[in-house]
């Protein structure tokens, strides 16, 4: 009989809403994804904005995506910070929200939304922000808010400073029921023990 190890465990790693934020500020892209007419999940990369507490994407009102989203605004946003503009800001791991998408096709506020993802894109270049700014400026595009409803996360930085025992004990999440009911009966219908 095989036996699980420590690190099976892993919702002890959560992001605190600090590094959540810091994450979703520093990193450049996140993989949108919604549900079919048919019920298949389906993503795309995009770059993002994170303000007002939201995360923000624009797309062309054309695409299935519009459709698909207008129908069921439940989505999910998945982000790495193997995107992040500064690998050096961290913090290290991913983070995926569930949460509702609205749209804004007012004025007022995709300009706003464009401004801020050009100067983003730009990361302090005018020209390169101003050229991205004006190919977004189009009226076929719209742009969504997604507010989370739940966020699903794993701090890497936290993982391997715990498995190497520099990691204070203080730092650790409390469990999720995946690590503290559905582990032990996954363990037990497998014949697995703990160590």
């Amino acid at each position: 009989m095989t036996q699980a190890t420590d690190h099976e465990s892993v919702s002890i790693y959560q992001f605190s809403d600090e590094e959540i934020a810091a994450l979703m500020t520093n990193a450049g892209e996140c993989v949108l994804n919604w549900g079919t007419k048919d019920g298949w999940p389906m993503g795309v990369i995009h770059s993002f904005v994170w303000a007002k507490g939201k995360i923000w994407i624009t797309f062309a009102s054309h695409r299935h995506r519009a459709s698909a989203i207008r129908r069921d605004p439940r989505v999910s946003v998945v982000v790495s910070s193997s995107s992040n503009r500064d690998p050096e800001a961290g913090p290290n791991g991913q983070a995926c929200c569930k949460g509702r998408a609205e749209f804004h096709d007012d004025r007022e506020t995709l300009t706003w939304m464009y401004r801020q993802l050009a100067d983003k894109v730009g990361n302090g270049d005018k020209e390169i922000a101003d050229d991205f700014y004006n190919l977004l400026d189009s009226p076929l595009r719209t742009c969504i808010s997604v507010t989370a409803e739940k966020w699903i996360t794993f701090n890497s930085f936290k993982s391997a400073a715990h498995r190497a025992g520099t990691l204070d004990e203080s730092e650790l999440s409390a469990p999720l029921s995946s690590d503290t009911e559905r582990m032990p009966a996954e363990m037990e219908k497998r014949g697995i023990k703990a160590d």
